[in-house]
């Protein structure tokens, strides 16, 4: 198989981008999250108000064509190019920076492919970046107020160049009031709030507060119910793993509708893991649904 394609830079997140070079292709600039590697030029561009792209997160290794997450939103299409006359970094060397910056910024790792061809992946429905073959790649996502952000690097073994694909899309969002909590509760027994937490943590994301407030305020409004904090999961990890972060972020939701004025002896808080899903888990949307906190009547 022939190595058309890709290539690497060094990359910063959330650091000023310079101006931009006088060589780049007109009407390009780069994305917001990231700077570009030093000595490289925009050399093409392209975007979407709104598309899907699949995002290889599978492992590497395999003849097989990879597991991939599909995200719909904007997109946002990138082809960096080295310099003349400047000495190209590797391509190692271009995604490891990707992937210490990633981390660093808060950001997460969904595949990685440290070399030609480790993975396959879908080129139709990740278009302009190469034949299929990863090549020194990296999958990464972001979460960004509401909106998560994907990015998927591919870098030229000989660093020559590198292309990134960026995909946003709007977090799951918490669509009922004060009355409507109430109701559901008085009426199906339960309601799921979608509490947005850092990857993998129990930590509540500012952008949650809202949903927490009108939560607490349905419970102060139905002050003669008491309400189970249900934790749930999607399948992502391991069973132990999932248990024990639902657990933690059914008792972070509780403690925090306290801090809210809701009674403690009102609340009790219970971690149930991946074991009962409410959609898909093989699709990024239903994993996303299945990542939920429920008020349970008792």
């Amino acid at each position: 198989m022939k190595k058309t394609m890709v290539a690497v830079a060094a990359l910063c997140l959330f650091v000023a981008v310079p101006a931009q070079a006088q060589d780049d292709e007109a009407g390009c600039k780069d994305y917001p999250l990231f700077t570009r590697f030093p000595n490289m030029r925009l050399a093409g561009c392209d975007s979407r108000q709104f598309d899907l792209r699949a995002f290889p997160t599978g492992p590497a290794g395999s003849d097989l064509q990879t597991k991939a997450i599909e995200v719909e939103g904007p997109v946002y299409w990138l082809r960096y190019d080295l310099k003349e006359g400047v000495t190209p970094p590797s391509g190692l060397q271009i995604m490891r920076n990707f992937e210490n910056a990633t981390t660093k910024a808060g950001g997460s790792i969904e595949g990685r492919y440290p070399g030609w061809c480790k993975a396959n992946y879908d080129p139709e429905r990740m278009p302009n970046m190469g034949n299929g073959c990863t090549s020194f790649a990296l999958t990464m996502k972001f979460h960004q107020g509401a909106k998560e952000v994907w990015a998927f690097l591919q870098a030229e073994e000989g660093g020559a160049n590198y292309l990134l694909m960026i995909s946003e899309r709007e977090a799951m969002k918490q669509d009922v009031g004060v009355t409507e909590i109430v109701d559901k509760l008085s009426t199906d027994g339960f309601v799921a709030l979608y509490i947005n937490f850092d990857t993998g943590k129990a930590t509540i994301k500012a952008e949650s507060a809202a949903t927490l407030d009108t939560a607490a305020a349905a419970l102060k409004q139905a002050a003669g119910i008491r309400v189970e904090v249900g934790g749930h999961t999607d399948n992502v990890g391991t069973p132990e793993a999932n248990q024990k972060l639902s657990q933690d972020r059914a008792q972070a939701v509780a403690a925090a509708l306290v801090e809210r004025g809701v009674k403690a002896d009102r609340l009790t808080a219970k971690g149930y893991g991946q074991t009962t899903p409410i959609a898909d888990n093989r699709s990024e949307d239903g994993r996303a649904k299945n990542r939920r906190v429920e008020l349970v009547k008792k």
